[in-house]
């Protein structure tokens, strides 16, 4: 579109131009008539330029294939690497522990069947107002090798 606006206007520009300068006679109009039909002669090509270049776009368009964004041969990962993997539902919050998410020691006994081979330094202890509450800390067990997945 602003190529057929560009090419219009210089093409005015050129036929105005060369209409004021030039006194009129034979020879100067087919010289103006020359110019103004190779003019309509660029425009006709940027048309059909800009037309094929849309036909391209548009079957371009038309022949992507549809990907299956979850393959369904997938197999699960091996039980020496799974479990590490902690469930993410076992985070909790606790307001004694100033406000960061932890690992629930209750939690993780009912979901996570490899509980008790948890590494003890990432086992902390805080006092919620009752009792001591145990948990274990997230960033120590990633640096561990663990992680907090979805399941």
């Amino acid at each position: 579109m602003h190529k057929k606006f560009i090419a219009l206007i210089v093409g005015t520009a050129m036929a105005i131009t060369g209409i004021s300068a030039s006194q009129a006679r034979a020879a100067d109009t087919r010289d103006i008539l020359g110019g103004l039909a190779a003019i309509a002669i660029i425009g006709a090509a940027v048309n059909h330029y800009n037309k094929e270049k849309r036909k391209d776009r548009e079957r371009a368009s038309r022949q992507h294939t549809h990907v299956d964004p979850k393959p369904s041969h997938v197999k699960p990962l091996p039980k020496r690497v799974a479990r590490y993997d902690l469930p993410q539902r076992c985070l909790r919050t606790f307001n004694a522990y100033g406000d960061r998410p932890l690992l629930g020691t209750g939690c993780l006994n009912k979901h996570y069947k490899h509980a008790n081979s948890l590494p003890q330094e990432c086992k902390v202890g805080f006092w919620n107002g009752k009792k001591v509450k145990r948990a274990y800390e997230p960033a120590c067990l990633r640096q561990q090798g663990y992680r907090v997945v979805y399941q």
